[in-house]
């Protein structure tokens, strides 16, 4: 089969197609034909050789695809009924830029009502992080701040912020997201949000505006470094900081004082190592919960729906890496196979 591979840690240049073997599913696991590939942040750090695959994970990058099952094991369990020839979108801890990828079984989920199979390879990484991150993690409704508590999206027009702000809003929560543009600003509005640029405002002091002086209940953060002791700022008494990337930097300054005082907790996690048992829970609840807000598939029915920036060739995985560190996409890139 048609590989992209990191021929040496580097630029995107680095990507190159080759061939391999195709993969055989295991226990529990299953074959899957993709059709497309989303492409992802850690893809990039595992590029330049700063985020090795965990423990028998595939070499191959890529954390999800959406295509159809060709075969494989349906002994275990197998919530959604899936079968073979079925379209499903998967979640990987690797694999995903090839032909065929193999994927625990509890982790395939069905393509959403009026979503193409291309459309569904972007959903997986995003959807299954926001929710254990937002929902599970920040207790998002059910902490001091009630049913309706509020939710801050640092980096609003990325695949996670897009995803954060469209199921938050769904669900009847107020959202704000920060954004580097006013035309981000826009998208993320467009989705539910109440937008800040961030460098333009102070995200700290429009957060507390927008939000009647209260601060925000559940802040979102993939920046990190010395936006830590901003965001305590803006968070409500009660409030959870969800850290799940540094891109800002790994190390902060705070002040513990005001964190007992305030009650806050500041609190991350990465999907990647967890275990497919913990994987599999999450795909559940996003069935259960967030798959119905697609709607029916007919016109105007979802209150949820794919944003795709840019679909590339798949033989293109270079150029799709090089949009993803420009910072200039709004949504999703996919790679077709």
């Amino acid at each position: 089969m048609r590989v992209v591979e990191i021929h040496h840690p580097g630029g995107p240049e680095v990507l190159t197609f080759a061939d391999r073997p195709m993969p055989q599913p295991g226990p529990g696991e299953v074959l899957i034909k993709v059709a497309a590939s989303g492409v992802n942040r850690p893809d990039v750090f595992q590029r330049k050789g700063n985020y090795p695959p965990p423990p028998g994970a595939s070499d191959i990058p890529g954390l999800e695809v959406g295509g159809t099952i060709v075969c494989g094991d349906f002994s275990v369990d197998n919530p959604f009924h899936l079968k073979p020839g079925d379209e499903i979108c998967a979640l990987l801890t690797g694999g995903g830029y090839a032909d065929y990828a193999v994927a625990p079984l509890g982790q395939c989920l069905p393509v959403p009502n009026g979503v193409t199979v291309v459309e569904a390879a972007g959903l997986p990484e995003n959807f299954f992080t926001v929710w254990s991150n937002v929902f599970d993690r920040g207790q998002l409704g059910r902490g001091e701040g009630g049913t309706h508590e509020s939710l801050l999206v640092q980096g609003g027009s990325s695949g996670i912020g897009v995803t954060a702000i469209q199921i938050a809003h769904a669900l009847g929560h107020p959202v704000f997201a920060t954004a580097g543009s006013d035309e981000k600003c826009r998208a993320c509005e467009r989705l539910g949000a109440r937008a800040i640029n961030y460098k333009t405002e102070d995200f700290v002091e429009r957060a507390r505006t927008l939000s009647n002086g209260r601060g925000v209940d559940v802040i979102l953060d993939m920046v990190s470094g010395d936006y830590v002791p901003r965001e305590l700022e803006a968070l409500a008494e009660g409030g959870r900081l969800v850290t799940i990337a540094s891109l800002g930097g790994s190390s902060a300054t705070i002040d513990t004082g005001k964190l007992m005082r305030r009650r806050l907790t500041i609190t991350g996690s990465t999907l990647r190592p967890r275990p497919a048992a913990f994987k599999a829970a999450i795909a559940r609840k996003l069935h259960e919960v967030v798959w119905p807000l697609f709607g029916t598939g007919q016109p105007g029915t979802g209150q949820i729906r794919p944003i795709v920036h840019q679909i590339f060739p798949a033989a293109e995985a270079a150029a799709a890496h090089a949009l993803m560190e420009s910072s200039e996409h709004i949504g999703k890139i996919l790679l077709r196979w």
